[in-house]
């Protein structure tokens, strides 16, 4: 049980696509207090994605500083921090360079498309299906591997540092721990290696074949640990948290996954951050997808603990399309502003958007397809556009959820949602009449931050188990239930289907074209 004589505390790194942040949680998983910053965007050219790993880390310092400074004036003492886990945006490559701490070139994100080519040279290859066999992956420009080989082929300083053995690479925890540890310690966590289409989903390790494929040196690469272990404490200079162990890792979406107790096989959650992401637990089996889902390590808590495997389904779109009505079409001031849009109307007019900016991901996997809106008439107006927007995430989580219940062969009943997008109940109701189920959101919602945070805190000891944590976030779940009659719900779905049919091959058809027009040109 908890212990109630004197509190103890884990902090969280949660670094995301859009924004870094610092969490603090006491022993009975309570939020204490937080700091969040922006983190800047870069886009060099059309389908690139850059952050700067020097933005990454000093939007994080920035983040524990302040943190720790409000939790002080709480009345709180840093000595009582037991420990730090650090929880990321996934399948992100950094490379930098080992005797001097510092990049070799901006971070490559996990969304960017620089990599088309690559994969569709290496899928051509006779041996290709060893790939999803051992990784337990497709190849895909989402994966990291990937980005990777495109630094090696198109980076004269990553390929300087490779050829005199002064380079590393990693994912962004990895950039993290080595940077927070002050150099101490290169690894990254199981979860985060099973998405890079390098590690071996069965043997744990790095997959001697996959690096042969890829072409890529295992001495670059991170040590491979458990989610839950001290891999090192907090030696940055001038930190509030110096000594202090770090000693949880976990990729986003499944420290997500552990922040909503999805302890048990046949639990899943969907988080609906930048993208939106559902993760089914399949136990200590890794159940291959059958459908176009990815199979992944869900976590392993402990060096000598068996890993726990998760189905997952990804969607490249989810809030950064309510950026994108902000920034790009200048239709709302606020991202929040979205749900006071979409309550205005009963349904969307007829409108129907697939966000599909950079392709689709599962359970499709389409790099042609893009963004259609579709059913637009001259009674369209910007209240039917908001609520298109909402239904085109639950319309994709849908098809994810569809694929998941024939690959489990149990359909789901419930599903925990997080990430900032859970915050509207009207997305959230939303979500639930198009699945068709129940959908629970826990009162405390910063659960991705809090799944590092029970790794970390398993690791120092402050829980001895994750029986400890069963009355944890339990009270306050806002449960929505589908309003929509079954035939209204496939006569909605039959039309999204045409649209995402519309939304296919968009990027053959304009390559074609280009083509046909340099032909007249000459």
């Amino acid at each position: 049980m908890i212990s109630t004589e004197k509190k103890q505390f884990i902090g969280a790194v949660d670094q995301g696509t859009t924004s870094s942040r610092f969490l603090i949680f006491d022993e009975e998983g309570r939020l204490i207090t937080f700091h969040q910053v922006e983190l800047p965007q870069s886009q060099p050219h059309a389908g690139w994605l850059e952050h700067d790993p020097m933005d990454i880390l000093d939007t994080v310092v920035t983040c524990i500083y302040e943190t720790i400074k409000r939790f002080e004036l709480m009345g709180y003492n840093v000595k009582d921090i037991k420990g730090i886990g650090v929880t990321n945006q996934r399948e992100s490559a950094v490379c930098w360079d080992k005797s001097t701490g510092e990049p070799l070139r901006n971070t490559i994100v996990w969304s960017d498309v620089r990599t088309d080519d690559i994969v569709h040279r290496l899928k051509k290859r006779d041996n290709a299906h060893i790939v999803q066999q051992l990784s337990g992956l497709d190849i895909t420009s989402y994966f990291t591997a990937v980005k990777f080989r495109w630094m090696l082929d198109h980076d004269e300083n990553v390929k300087k540092a490779v050829k005199e053995g002064r380079a590393c690479f990693g994912t962004v925890d990895s950039w993290l721990i080595y940077k927070l540890s002050g150099g101490q310690a290169h690894v990254t966590d199981v979860t985060n290696a099973s998405r890079t289409l390098l590690m071996n989903l069965k043997t744990l390790e790095w997959d001697q074949d996959l690096l042969a494929f890829f072409d890529i040196p295992q001495e670059l690469l991170p040590k491979l640990c458990s989610s839950s272990e001290i891999y090192g404490t907090v030696g940055l200079k001038d930190s509030p948290l110096k000594g202090v162990p770090i000693a949880g890792c976990l990729g986003d979406q499944q420290a997500a996954l552990l922040g909503q107790k999805c302890f048990n096989k046949g639990e899943a959650k969907c988080t609906f951050g930048t993208g939106a992401f559902m993760l089914f637990n399949t136990g200590e089996e890794a159940v291959e997808s059958k459908q176009g889902l990815i199979t992944t390590i869900a976590f392993q808590l402990g060096k000598e603990a068996k890993a726990t495997y998760a189905l997952e389904g990804s969607m490249a779109v989810a809030g950064s399309s309510l950026r994108w009505l902000r920034d790009n079409l200048r239709l709302i001031n606020s991202m929040e502003e979205v749900s006071e849009l979409a309550e205005h109307v009963p349904d969307t007019g007829g409108v129907y958007f697939v966000t599909a900016f950079s392709g689709l991901f599962a359970p499709y996997w389409r790099d042609d397809a893009r963004g259609t809106m579709i059913g637009l008439t001259s009674y369209t107006n910007k209240y039917h556009l908001a609520r298109a927007t909402l239904e085109s995430m639950s319309f994709q989580s849908r098809a994810i959820l569809e694929a998941m219940n024939q690959d489990a062969g149990v359909p789901l009943k419930v599903l925990k949602v997080d990430g900032g997008v859970s915050n509207s109940n009207i997305a959230m109701q939303i979500q639930a009449d198009i699945l068709g189920i129940k959908v629970d959101r826990p009162s405390m919602r910063e659960t991705t931050a809090f799944g590092t945070a029970i790794a970390a805190g398993l690791a120092v000891g402050v829980w001895s188990s994750i029986h400890d944590l069963d009355q944890v976030n339990s009270e306050g779940v806002t449960t929505f239930i589908p309003h929509l009659t079954l035939e209204e719900r496939e006569e909605k779905h039959k039309i999204w289907r045409k649209a995402i049919e519309s939304s296919l091959h968009w990027t053959d058809d304009v390559e074609a074209l280009s083509s046909g027009d340099s032909d007249q040109d000459e």
